[in-house]
């Protein structure tokens, strides 16, 4: 019997930065959908707020367009004007005090017409600047805080939380003033994705995996996520951020702990996170110093991807001509436990790679004692099995088999798990489904807890302090290709290399 799908209470969400992209390609589809798979509570009010002047319709309108463009599903008029009646606009400056009263008199009026019982959900879709001042409005104004006893009031906060540990703590900080840290859901989108997740039951619900998940059998662990696209209309953004900051501090860090963390005792947001926390706290230190030792960064140049030329990155809008910002960046890490030691983890990420990938690859070591005579044409290459994300979620084994024939010959085989064959009639939800399902039922599993925050910012912020102290020229690669030399020389001194998915050709 498949267990019972809950719906969350009655209530309203409060969108601040209605108007920006994110609410447009995500976060009004995903509600749409959930609303049409019939797991939003009714009622349910949905109030987007921006400084543009606009009218509930002219907003209804905007986000009918939105969802026609980024959303998969056909949009059936009776579907649409269900949706629609809980869509409402309100012109709002967020960064004012003075706006709030106006917030809390609509908030009162619309709840108290369509009956949604003062349950709160505010989600913060906009530029990182702007987190404090509307945290600290909103507290001010008592509207971070339950409307009774028996309502609830939540915040999300996206990515970037923080640029460093020092921004990242004055900014749990002022949420700690005025919230509670059950209110608070960080999101990371990684950890909605179906294949994330699934890591987790892969691991702990097959027991033939976790008895060789560590070092006696793991030679190293290689997490690649790579992205084609350059940094789009993201650049005042994205050069003050650079890839380190922009992925590996939170998603690339939190694949890291869903692959390494010890089993939970439940599948609950105390235990995972739990675990997840205790795998920051065995990462092994990099100081700045020794930053040049475990990474590498590159900046993409000219170049060209899938036979378009494109711009190297001090030719993107909005970046300085002389920019250091790393636009790719590998590391090595260790996570210095009983389970773990001496296994190195080895992650890249990078803007203009030659295709989006991401994708988690475990190589085992190789047998102590081949007893098959080889030939030459014979390449005993370690087992491997690879974790894909995205685009092609699935799960993949490499193992040597014998190749048909009077003489014993080895060659290397796939058994290959396909989400999309598999599942075909059950589409993978996205991402942001999942975690605004989760946020409004009070779920916090897939969330960043405020303890993970710090300690990720306390690993990452003495590399950046290295980086700042090394004025030699930032590595380039053309637009196109996997990265800088350097990246390839980072494995070779440990006698290892980057390895080819079937996706991937260098």
């Amino acid at each position: 019997m498949e267990p019972k799908v809950r719906i969350p209470d009655p209530c309203t969400i409060i969108i601040f930065g209605a108007s920006g992209d994110l609410t447009r390609r995500k976060l009004i589809p995903a509600l749409f959908r959930l609303d049409w798979e019939k797991l939003l509570p009714q009622p349910v009010n949905i109030i987007g707020i921006s400084r543009a002047p606009e009218t509930h319709d002219q907003f209804r309108d905007a986000m009918l367009e939105s969802i026609k463009t980024y959303s998969k599903d056909e949009i059936k008029p009776e579907d649409w004007k269900g949706f629609s009646q809980g869509l409402f606009y309100l012109t709002l400056d967020a960064d004012k005090p003075d706006s709030y009263p106006v917030l809390n008199d609509f908030l009162k009026k619309i709840e108290a017409e369509r009956g949604t019982r003062g349950n709160r959900l505010f989600y913060l879709a906009v530029s990182p600047e702007h987190y404090p001042v509307i945290v600290k409005n909103l507290g001010q104004a008592h509207l971070s805080a339950p409307t009774s006893k028996d309502s609830w009031t939540r915040i999300i906060i996206e990515k970037p939380f923080g640029h460093d540990l020092d921004s990242a703590r004055a900014l749990n900080n002022i949420l700690s003033e005025y919230c509670k840290e059950d209110q608070i859901y960080r999101i990371d989108h990684y950890l909605g994705k179906e294949t994330v997740q699934n890591i987790l039951v892969f691991r702990f619900a097959n027991s033939i995996f976790e008895p060789i998940w560590n070092h006696q059998y793991i030679d190293h662990v290689q997490i690649t996520a790579s992205e084609s696209l350059g940094i789009e209309n993201r650049g005042s953004y994205y050069d003050k951020a650079g890839a380190l900051r922009d992925m590996v501090q939170n998603h690339m860090l939190q694949l890291v702990c869903t692959t390494a963390m010890e089993p939970p005792s439940a599948f609950n947001d105390r235990s995972v996170r739990d675990e997840k926390a205790k795998v920051m706290q065995a990462l092994r230190p990099i100081a700045p110093e020794d930053a040049w030792e475990y990474t590498v960064r590159g900046q993409y140049a000219d170049g060209i991807i899938d036979g378009k030329t494109v711009a190297g990155y001090r030719k993107e809008k909005n970046i300085a001509p002389d920019s250091r910002t790393e636009t790719f960046t590998a590391l090595k890490l260790f996570i210095d436990n009983w389970r773990w030691a001496h296994v190195p983890f080895y992650l890249r990420t990078g803007k203009r790679l030659p295709m989006r990938m991401t994708e988690i690859a475990i190589q085992f070591k190789r047998t102590p004692h081949l007893v098959f005579a080889r030939t030459p044409d014979d390449q005993v290459l370690p087992n491997v099995l690879v974790l894909g994300i995205q685009p092609n979620e699935g799960i993949e084994i490499k193992f040597e088999a014998k190749l048909p024939g009077p003489a014993i010959h080895l060659r290397q085989v796939d058994m290959d798990f396909q989400y999309e064959k598999s599942f075909a009639a059950a589409p993978i939800e996205e991402a942001y489904e999942r975690l605004l399902l989760d946020a409004l039922l009070g779920d916090a599993t897939l969330f960043a807890r405020v303890d993970w925050i710090e300690l990720a910012w306390a690993f990452i912020t003495p590399i950046l302090r290295g980086w700042e102290m090394d004025k030699s020229p930032v590595p380039t690669y053309p637009a196109g290709t996997w990265g800088p030399l350097e990246s390839d020389q980072f494995l070779s001194q440990d006698n290892r290399r980057w390895r080819e998915s079937r996706l991937t050709k260098r």
